[in-house]
């Protein structure tokens, strides 16, 4: 007669019934919650700190949302919260105010063509770039262009708005190097016509680095066997690229640009307001400065909460009509269908 007496100490420890996770599955024989949360505490409590910024500074302000519907005036008491609960209903008077201001809807024309003016000229810049970088084959060359494209992330815009002052300004090195040669010198910075080009290349030079980064990491998970095989079959370096690194970036593609869609109403706000004086607020005003302006500086808080509630709004539809585009197209997208 066969023994069920495990032969060893090691064999008992891998056997289910010694182990004791017999009994502590649930249907479907998954982990109940309670053991789930003590084998994963650590990480628990690592991100406690990141859920409880995410509920303050994320979820606690939508609650004031309900100012759009209201003719807020917060020197109704000594406290702004409790001046919510004293200032008279409107109901939508404020969404119609916005609907009706001629300057919410170029505002609004702004936004949209310095969207599509980012998403054709910046989107594809840290693709090219980490395909490029990707082709370098001393790994130490490559460490350091990645590094130096990827430093001006960590400027802030007030630091990235002077090194382009000091370029490209009316006493930057390119304007004073024409004069001194003869030539009559320029000023892009204060050019309303050229102001959506500049802010892109503002845009690209700071976070395409960023982007760059993203794309690496997928091109490390391809198997450098599929390059081989391919080359021994005859494919040059374009069609490697084509039919290998191409479809191996498609579902970060599609992630990437489904969270840029649903980012096309935010397209910047302290790099905008840094420069709205100097090219004037037809060239520079979005939607963020709108809200802002509106706001902070008129004071007219009902009217700024309903126009960055529409703007809310959008942009969420943008993220669930783009998230079906990407399930359409055999991505994953943001989220599962």
């Amino acid at each position: 007669m066969t023994s069920t007496v495990p032969r060893s100490k090691a064999e008992a420890k891998r056997t289910p019934a010694a182990s004791g996770v017999t009994g502590r599955r649930g249907q479907g024989g998954r982990l109940s919650l309670r053991i789930r949360f003590r084998r994963d505490r650590t990480l628990i409590l690592m991100t406690l700190p990141v859920l409880l910024l995410l509920l303050v500074f994320n979820y606690v302000p939508i609650l004031g949302n309900v100012v759009a519907f209201q003719d807020y005036d917060p020197y109704l008491s000594d406290n702004g919260f409790v001046a919510m609960f004293q200032s008279p209903w409107v109901g939508l008077d404020q969404f119609q105010r916005v609907f009706q201001d001629t300057e919410f809807w170029h505002a609004v024309q702004n936004t949209f063509v310095l969207f599509f003016l980012q998403l054709v000229l910046y989107f594809p810049i840290p693709i090219a770039l980490a395909l490029l970088i990707n082709s370098v084959i001393r790994p130490r060359v490559r460490a350091v262009a990645q590094a130096v494209m990827y430093l001006p992330h960590f400027f802030s815009w007030v630091l990235v708005v002077t090194v382009f002052q000091q370029i490209f300004g009316g006493a930057g090195v390119i304007a004073q190097t024409l004069r001194q040669h003869g030539h009559s010198g320029f000023d892009i910075m204060t050019d309303p016509s050229v102001f959506k080009y500049l802010v892109t290349a503002q845009m690209v030079w700071k976070d395409a680095g960023w982007g760059i980064i993203v794309f690496l990491a997928a091109l490390a998970a391809v198997s450098t066997d599929l390059y081989e095989a391919a080359a021994m079959d005859g494919a040059g370096r374009w069609r490697r690229m084509w039919h290998i690194t191409l479809p191996a970036l498609r579902p970060v593609i599609a992630l990437l640009l489904v969270l840029r869609v649903g980012d096309a109403l935010t397209v910047g706000f302290e790099q905008f307001l840094l420069q709205r004086q100097a090219v004037g607020p037809d060239a520079s005003e979005v939607l963020d400065t709108y809200v802002w302006w509106n706001g902070i500086r008129n004071q007219d808080f009902s009217y700024a909460a309903a126009a960055g509630l529409i703007k809310g709004i959008v942009g969420l539809t943008l993220v669930l009509v783009a998230n079906k585009v990407a399930h359409l197209m055999g991505e994953q997208g943001v989220y599962e269908k």
